[in-house]
């Protein structure tokens, strides 16, 4: 469309050099800065959920190893009692009731002691309150204890009569002829005063919103933070159902309110109970938007100091363009004298150059950064140092047992002197491959550096990371290398908790065990402190 007459063509607004490069080094900015975020939060929430898993599992653990011990001490004491109770031969009832009412108030195990003959009638009982002497039991579970004659053990259970929640252990009772006399049973009311409600009873959600609960084989609750919800069906809890399997592990798996969980979780031998100890994901979520709001406060006065020296660079790198452009619309215009033009367009290139290479030499820092979170040494493909640190450090915190095993390969200088580098690379990758094959899931192999090799084995014993360590170092010594010559190694092993505390103590007394086998004349394997 042609445009009107007197019209005036409005030029579009240009943008100065300076805003130009500011606009650049902020866009800089904020992509260095994104990729520094999300590379930090990855890595970060990676960290906090393992972390978060490992130590969910061990209380999971400790807690079940707990409830087995616990058990098989009740199981312990009602075998005692039994066969006390089976050889005391013709005695007054009051007798047994005395000595019913002594092992119950010594253990706290139980809550009541009954003594059944074979029949179901009660003999006994403790306390005397019960006066359930002369009747007859019904409950099915207690018939089929007396049915089996051996040892039981009820799944948990709600009492008809007072509504409460309780499981019962029983032992059968033998005389000295075998002839079967009845059961003791143990009763043991889950919400009720006894050693179980001591230990588990008490359980509440802490500040961060973690706690454990306690579920039976059959996949119910025993023990929760919200009694109200003891006795529900949570099968349909994916943890539930691996522990009803009889497995322990850890998983992030969402439970049966919906809820996003971070869950160890440990099954017990002697009862087929399972302890879970959750944390809430959202918890994890909140830590790394702390963590985020810190690199961005870190990272805000920089890059305003940043911005304001840009500022200044960018109005000195374009007053040389100013001038010219001023001395070029002045000619023509009025007489003036051409001054002597100095090549300032030189000094204004070095200087963008120099501001180029600030910025690249920022996102390079930042790569490097992304880069050094690799842990993986790239001659022989094995976890490198800083990755076998940062498990170590994991395990210490966690308080997991482990064995170290230092192995470093016998006179690998002369086999560098004499054959050659790439010669001693391919040892070197050697040594990795059998190191590889020769450990379990779960061990971790590392090369620490040089020809120094280090083994993490989690719950293991120094003589048993002995045995491991001698069937590398004979299997190295025995496979061929493409040289003239034998490979063997000396190998060094230490014992956490035993010979040290901290990752500088193991490593150091694993050393001190390889200095020993290297100066005893190599190729051997030597456990600190032997």
């Amino acid at each position: 469309m042609p445009r009107p007459e007197g019209a005036e063509h409005r030029p579009r607004k240009k943008l100065s050099l300076t805003l130009l490069l500011m606009a650049l080094v902020t866009m800089v900015f904020l992509l260095t800065t994104t990729i520094l975020l999300i590379g930090s939060y990855q890595s970060k929430k990676k960290s906090l959920i393992e972390t978060t898993l490992n130590l969910n599992y061990t209380n999971a653990d400790r807690m079940s190893k707990t409830i087995d011990s616990l058990f098989r001490s009740m199981r312990s004491s009602l075998i005692f009692s039994a066969d006390q109770i089976a050889n005391l031969g013709a005695v007054p009832p009051k007798s047994i009731d005395a000595y019913l009412d002594l092992s119950r108030n010594s253990s706290n195990y139980f809550n009541s002691i009954i003594l059944v003959d074979a029949d179901g009638n009660v003999l006994n009982n403790s306390p005397a309150a019960l006066g359930m002497e002369g009747r007859q039991i019904a409950s099915p579970q207690v018939k089929e204890a007396l049915k089996l004659k051996n040892s039981y053990l009820s799944a948990p259970f709600i009492a008809p009569s007072t509504g409460r929640m309780l499981f019962f252990m029983s032992e059968p009772l033998y005389n000295k002829d075998r002839h079967y006399l009845g059961q003791l049973i143990g009763n043991v009311y889950l919400q009720d005063y006894n050693i179980l409600n001591m230990i588990f009873g008490n359980n509440e959600i802490d500040e961060s919103g973690s706690y454990y609960y306690i579920v039976s084989k059959e996949g119910r609750l025993l023990y929760h933070p919200d009694i109200s919800r003891l006795n529900d069906d949570v099968t349909g809890n994916k943890v539930v159902a691996q522990l009803m399997q009889g497995q322990s592990g850890r998983m992030q798996a969402v439970n049966t309110q919906g809820v996003s969980m971070l869950a160890g979780y440990s099954s017990v031998p002697s009862n087929g109970w399972g302890v879970v100890v959750v944390s809430p994901a959202d918890v994890i979520q909140q830590q790394l938007l702390v963590h985020l709001r810190k690199i961005l406060a870190y990272t805000l006065i920089p890059f305003v100091v940043l911005l304001f020296c840009v500022f200044v660079l960018a109005h000195r790198l374009a007053k040389p363009f100013v001038v010219l452009a001023d001395l070029v619309n002045r000619i023509g215009k009025e007489n003036i004298e051409m001054p002597e033009l100095k090549p300032h367009w030189n000094r204004e290139v070095d200087l963008l150059t120099t501001a180029v290479v600030l910025a690249w030499r920022d996102i390079q820092k930042q790569t490097d950064q992304l880069t050094q979170e690799a842990m993986t040494d790239l001659l022989t493909g094995l976890m490198n140092r800083r990755a076998l640190d940062i498990s170590m450090s994991q395990w210490i915190a966690a308080r997991v047992p482990f064995s170290v095993v230092v192995l470093d390969v016998d006179k690998f200088k002369f086999v560098n002197d004499t054959y050659g580098h790439l010669a001693g690379d391919e040892v070197l990758r050697r040594v990795a491959r059998i190191l590889e094959v020769s450990i379990r899931p779960g061990d971790i192999c590392a090369r620490y550096g040089g020809e120094e090799f280090v083994l993490l084995l989690p719950r293991t014993k120094a003589e048993n990371a002995y045995i491991v360590a001698e069937r590398i170092r004979k299997t190295l010594e025995q496979t061929e290398v493409p040289l003239p010559v034998k490979v063997t190694s000396s190998q060094g092993i230490a014992h956490y908790p035993a010979h040290g505390r901290t990752r500088e103590e193991l490593l150091g007394r694993a050393d001190e065990a390889l200095y020993s086998a290297k100066h005893n004349g190599r190729n051997r394997t030597v456990i600190y402190g032997e």
